[in-house]
């Protein structure tokens, strides 16, 4: 590959920055690769901070190793020795007012075994879960709603106190507006072979139970910074912060971008460009090149959330879980609603000092919530803390991240419109994208797209130079 070959990355997250560091390794030394970030920092959401001196991831935190592109990522890069798994410490869930330990074998809180979720329901809603092996079996032959499928199969109460938790700590959205055959979709291929029985397919989902289990989720000692900052080292590519992308047009010779702002703008040319942005910054940059692939973008509706972040003094003593997630409607005795969704209870979980804890506030709707200034999010979480687990210690640092519009929502009919932008991206030469719209929001899926649009690029560009 000639030193002529030059390549825009457009989006500085985890998707962009993975696809840079591939094509490096795809198109040499030589090859011009230049990453182009809106805002001031990369990482998009991966980011970490200091808090009373010690690295705090405020956005994702960890990666599942169920699909190993990710762990595989960090071998690598030569990170392998930073990799760190959670302690033996236990999830729970409060609903109904109580807090109960998180049924272990569930799948996205579909269980494999009705016994299993007795404790988070009433008698009467466990009854209707165990006898959902006996329905007629479920055929899911067009996409449906996550919780209108569960509700008719397992009772509200079911989506209530664990389906909704969980979609919630992944999406920030609503079981009822979330697709299923997106977000659960090795569930929906495990139906056929359990006979048509949601209860069946999870267990086949999570195979048979083992003693030893294997950690679930990795993260990296450090923080997520570290995985940022690798890969920007290893990409070696030129870096433009701070400059959005105006407009992205087809030319002779490839595409022109058009960058900075009215009046003072500037022209990037390139053999190749890689979009790894959010959902509407793609759709408008698309919408004069492939206007199919922009209005299938229009379609993925996006969320906001926040965490809010905090160190306690040492000696704090907080429950003996990983953390606990809230299920949906949960009120303090007073009757006013809690504030956040979930607590992560990131000392006991991770294993270090000082004393930690993270708090994710926000789903798809709650835009009154989120209005709030960081003091008021910070007295009711404080709050909420204090009824849920007794601590009431005035935190000696802390912080509210907010996640605005960045976070994609998979709807119903989710996968046929990421197939409608695949379709039209394919028909135009020397363009790719990837990022979290498409087959998952977490860290893996993210590595996945990147390494396909990477690969896409470097094909392209391969065979155009043996062209001549």
């Amino acid at each position: 590959m000639n030193d002529a070959v030059k390549v825009v990355v457009v989006g500085g997250g985890i998707s962009g920055l993975t696809a840079a560091y591939l094509l490096r390794r795809q198109l040499g030394p030589d090859a011009r690769i230049t990453l182009v970030e809106q805002s001031g920092r990369l990482g998009g959401k991966l980011r970490t901070v200091e808090l009373a001196g010690t690295p705090t991831d405020v956005g994702a935190e960890a990666f599942v190793l169920r699909n190993p592109a990710a762990v595989d990522l960090v071998g690598e890069l030569g990170l392998g020795e930073l990799l760190i798994h959670p302690q033996r410490a236990a999830a729970t869930v409060h609903a109904a007012g109580r807090t109960v330990p998180l049924p272990k074998r569930t799948f996205l809180g579909v269980p494999a075994d009705a016994e299993q979720v007795r404790p988070v329901l009433s008698e009467a809603a466990a009854d209707r879960v165990a006898a959902e092996a006996t329905l007629p079996p479920l055929e899911v032959t067009d996409d449906v709603p996550v919780g209108e499928v569960l509700t008719e199969r397992f009772g509200r109460e079911l989506v209530d106190h664990l389906v909704e938790p969980l979609l919630g700590g992944v999406y920030a959205g609503r079981a009822d507006r979330l697709g299923l055959r997106a977000t659960m979709p090795a569930l929906v291929d495990a139906l056929g072979p359990a006979g048509g029985s949601l209860t069946g397919a999870a267990a086949r989902v999570l195979g048979a139970a083992s003693p030893t289990a294997k950690p679930v989720f990795g993260a990296l000692r450090g923080g997520m910074a570290v995985l940022v900052e690798e890969l920007r080292r290893q990409a070696r590519a030129e870096e433009r912060r701070g400059l959005p992308v105006r407009e992205l047009r087809r030319i002779p010779t490839g595409w022109e971008l058009e960058l900075g702002s009215p009046g003072r703008a500037e022209l990037l040319k390139a053999d190749a460009v890689v979009l790894a942005v959010p959902p509407p910054a793609a759709r408008r940059l698309l919408t004069g090149v492939v206007p199919a692939a922009a209005a299938a973008y229009g379609d993925i509706e996006v969320g906001s959330m926040a965490v809010l972040s905090m160190v306690l003094p040492g000696g704090t003593r907080l429950p003996d879980t990983s953390g606990v997630l809230l299920a949906v409607g949960e009120r303090h005795r007073d009757g006013t609603p809690f504030t956040a969704k979930a607590f992560t209870h990131t000392s006991v979980k991770w294993g270090r000092e000082p004393v930690r804890l993270r708090a994710s506030i926000g789903r798809v709707g709650e835009t009154g919530l989120l209005r709030r200034d960081d003091a008021d999010l910070l007295a009711a979480v404080r709050a909420d803390l204090r009824e849920l687990t007794g601590v009431a210690a005035e935190p000696v640092d802390w912080t509210v991240t907010r996640w605005g519009g960045g976070l994609p929502q998979y709807g119903v009919g989710h996968l046929p419109t990421v197939s409608a932008i695949e379709r039209a991206v394919a028909g135009v030469p020397g363009l790719a994208v990837a990022g979290a719209a498409f087959r998952g929001v977490g860290i893996p899926a993210c590595v996945d797209s990147a390494r396909v649009a990477a690969d896409r690029v470097a094909a392209h560009l391969v065979a155009r130079t043996r062209a001549g």
